[in-house]
């Protein structure tokens, strides 16, 4: 009877260490497997982060903070002002010197002009005693032309008697009443009188030249030296007045060229002296890099603005789901206000650089893992936000904040993720049973509290629950900057 109930007894304790062996290596193995394989063909994932594009506000000029408005986490609309940035030390060497150029053009060109006006009223009063003295020198040539006519008429009247009077002395020699030496002195007198009419003719001639001459402005003659030399000087100052023009009108150029230099001066030194940062869109102040009365330079960091409006998930998978993770495949998202989402783009690797742009940095990723870029439902594709219920309890600008990802018509969960659910139910089971302990401490579990548990437990296992942001991870400057709101 006592060798009986040993032997029992050694039987049950092989089989409880057989069992125990058994479900240790099974637990092992389960941990393996699901540490190794999983994490490759998983359609979960909750290395997932919300993100948003991120706008830096720079000093537009160097100088002296004077008003700062901007506050980490309060909101902005396009166009507010959020610093004001004054320097009155400004270089103005260069609007002096323009400044004195200009003065000095302005008084060559007043000179100039005065200097054109006086020979212009020269030129006129050179053309008025030259008109008055061509009018009088007119009516004398006109005068002489006719005393000059006269002498012609005259002396041709003389050489036709002179004439008569050889052709009638050559018939009296033809006759024989008279000496061929009475005859030549007749001759020569006839030929004495051609000569005075042509010499006449001639005079006649030349002042008639003179006269046209004088018609055409052409001043020839020693009757015209005097208005030969008014016609110089009025050319010589005719031209002075015509060089003086040109030297105003470049005086002018240069002057113009210099006071819109001036302009473009005054303007740069108004923009240098003072200049506001506004903001180039809605959202939310994310950092502030400096203080009222702070000195800046040019291209210094003043603030940056995340547009909450235009967030985004950023999500991490294995490089064997890049298939079934392409563009335009539907995913649900848990633990933020939006519930799903489209996946707009599928990124190998990032860098430092790209990370700037954006408020939050991409979480790292390890060997053969790519981002998923999922755009929440709600956001179009310009990023503006539509409207949808929120719960009150949800943040405004949910950046920073971690969430799960899951393939719709997923079949591999996370295990990491289900590992975290069941211990959320073993917790609840662990809470449950402190509360009726005292009920039924010694009563057995029923069937209906063994089926309720089996539901809890292939629940935690196959439907995600929503998963609240990862508490003492700080990723970036936003998350301390939002996780206040």
């Amino acid at each position: 009877m006592i060798d009986r109930s040993n032997g029992a007894t050694v039987r049950k304790h092989q089989a409880i260490l057989r069992v125990s062996a058994v479900g240790v290596a099974g637990l092992l193995s389960t941990l393996m497997v699901t540490a190794v394989a999983p994490p490759i063909v998983a359609d979960q994932s909750d290395r997932a982060v919300v993100n948003a594009p991120v706008t830096l506000l720079t000093a537009p000029i160097g100088g002296e903070i004077d008003a700062l408005t901007a506050l980490p986490g309060s909101d902005v609309r396009d166009g507010d002002r959020l610093a004001q940035i004054r320097n009155p030390r400004l270089d103005r060497s260069t609007l002096i010197s323009l400044e004195e150029k200009s003065s000095d053009a302005r008084q060559k060109l007043d000179a100039t002009r005065a200097k054109r006006e006086s020979d212009l009223a020269y030129v006129a009063s050179l053309d008025s005693e030259l008109a008055s003295q061509t009018e009088q020198l007119r009516a004398q040539f006109q005068s002489q032309i006719e005393e000059l006519r006269a002498r012609v008429a005259q002396s041709n009247a003389m050489s036709g008697e002179k004439k008569a009077l050889v052709e009638r002395q050559n018939n009296m020699v033809t006759r024989a009443a008279a000496s061929i030496e009475m005859v030549r002195p007749t001759a020569q007198q006839y030929n004495a009188a051609l000569h005075n009419a042509d010499a006449e003719t001639a005079k006649l001639n030349q002042k008639q030249a003179q006269l046209g001459a004088l018609n055409r402005g052409v001043y020839v003659g020693d009757e015209l030296i005097a208005l030969n030399n008014l016609a110089q000087k009025r050319r010589d100052i005719g031209l002075d007045a015509k060089r003086m023009e040109i030297e105003e009108k470049q005086l002018s150029a240069v002057l113009a060229d210099l006071e819109s230099m001036i302009d473009l001066e005054q303007s740069r030194l108004a923009s240098l002296s003072a200049a506001d940062v506004l903001s180039p869109g809605g959202g939310k102040v994310l950092t502030i890099g400096a203080a009222a009365g702070r000195h800046v330079n040019a291209g210094d960091t003043i603030s940056s603005i995340v547009d909450c409006d235009k967030r985004f998930v950023v999500a991490i998978f294995s490089y064997r789901q890049g298939q079934n993770m392409m563009p335009g495949t539907r995913v649900r998202i848990d633990g933020s206000s939006f519930r799903s989402g489209i996946i707009s783009a599928v990124l190998p690797k990032t860098s430092d650089k790209a990370d700037e742009r954006f408020a939050v940095p991409f979480p790292q990723t390890e060997r053969r893992e790519l981002y998923a870029i999922i755009t929440p439902d709600g956001v179009d594709g310009n990023g503006s936000q539509a409207q949808q219920a929120t719960t009150s309890d949800a943040p405004a600008c949910p950046v920073g904040q971690w969430v799960t990802v899951t393939r719709d018509n997923g079949v591999v969960p996370s295990m990491s993720v289900t590992w975290r659910r069941l211990g959320h139910v073993v917790a609840s089971w662990t809470r449950d049973a402190g509360l009726h302990t005292e009920t039924a401490q010694n009563s057995p579990l029923d069937s209906d509290t063994r089926r309720a548990g089996l539901d809890r437990l292939q629940a935690a296992f196959h439907s995600p629950r929503p998963q609240a942001a990862k508490a003492g991870e700080d990723r970036g400057p936003g998350t301390r900057a939002l996780a206040s709101q």
